[in-house]
């Protein structure tokens, strides 16, 4: 069965709970010349505005597109408390509406596994200036025998079957394909490990506002994982907060 995905279901838990790019990965973005200050970015699937939001605090001039209209207005709302002006665009990513060549970066963080990759990279072509660049990124858990992330996997595998994202290693190399075939040229990619701490609570939003959860179950499924889930931690982790591993990957690559 393919599993129903409807992260506008998640959008206050998805605001609250999941933990943005950090710090370490804008700062790289802008050190190499990927991103400068007074750029105009477009960010697919921007959700609640995590990456835009990074993007617009260091300076750039930010759209955020994404298909869900809840995930937007709490991104609006965080970006009224952070202080920072971006504007949305309720499009899908392969098809955005916005003008050709209009753009010096195009980003697309946590999200490029959900679109038709192919048509996602002819679209951030399309939006590019010559040379400009593009960037997809992942954050994501590491799951390693025993600890906290495998465990949480393993209870949503038994409460969700149709979810099949558990065992991942937070490596995308296929992507570089989507993006060679696209035309671009200059691909690299790199990599770091960071540790993010959450709460027992903010564990359980986090993991409440993931694909095989809130975004797919019913809210009574809902509640019963939330409920295995508080006593799994009470069990297994009783120390809080938890410090969770995750890993960041990024691919540059530019439009000649």
């Amino acid at each position: 069965m393919t599993l129903a995905i409807d992260f506008g279901r998640t959008a206050t838990d998805y605001g609250r709970h999941r933990a943005g790019f950090p710090d370490r990965f804008f700062d790289r973005l802008f050190a190499d010349g990927t991103v400068a200050d007074g750029g105009a970015v477009v960010d697919l699937g921007t959700g609640t505005g995590t990456v835009a939001r990074g993007l617009a605090r260091r300076g750039c001039r930010v759209t955020g597109v994404d298909r869900a209209a809840t995930l937007m207005a709490e991104a609006a709302r965080q970006d009224h408390d952070a202080g920072v002006s971006i504007t949305y665009v309720e499009a899908p990513a392969e098809a955005t509406g916005l003008p050709s060549g209009g753009f010096d970066v195009v980003a697309a963080g946590q999200c490029w596994h959900w679109f038709d990759r192919r048509a996602a990279a002819a679209e951030a072509w399309r939006l590019l200036r010559p040379g400009g660049r593009l960037v997809i990124a992942h954050f994501d858990w590491l799951p390693l025998p025993g600890n906290i992330v495998a465990e949480t996997e393993g209870l949503i595998d038994r409460h969700n079957p149709n979810w099949q994202l558990s065992g991942g290693t937070g490596l995308w190399p296929s992507w570089l394909a989507d993006v060679a075939i696209a035309g671009f040229q200059e691909i690299e990619t790199w990599s770091f490990d960071t540790a993010v701490i959450y709460s027992h609570a903010d564990w359980i939003g986090r993991i409440r506002a993931s694909a095989g959860v809130g975004a797919s179950l019913t809210a009574d499924a809902v509640a019963r994982f939330d409920e295995d889930h508080a006593a799994m931690l009470r069990a297994r982790f009783p120390a809080d907060p938890l410090a969770v591993p995750h890993r960041v990957w990024t691919l540059t690559c530019r439009k000649p």
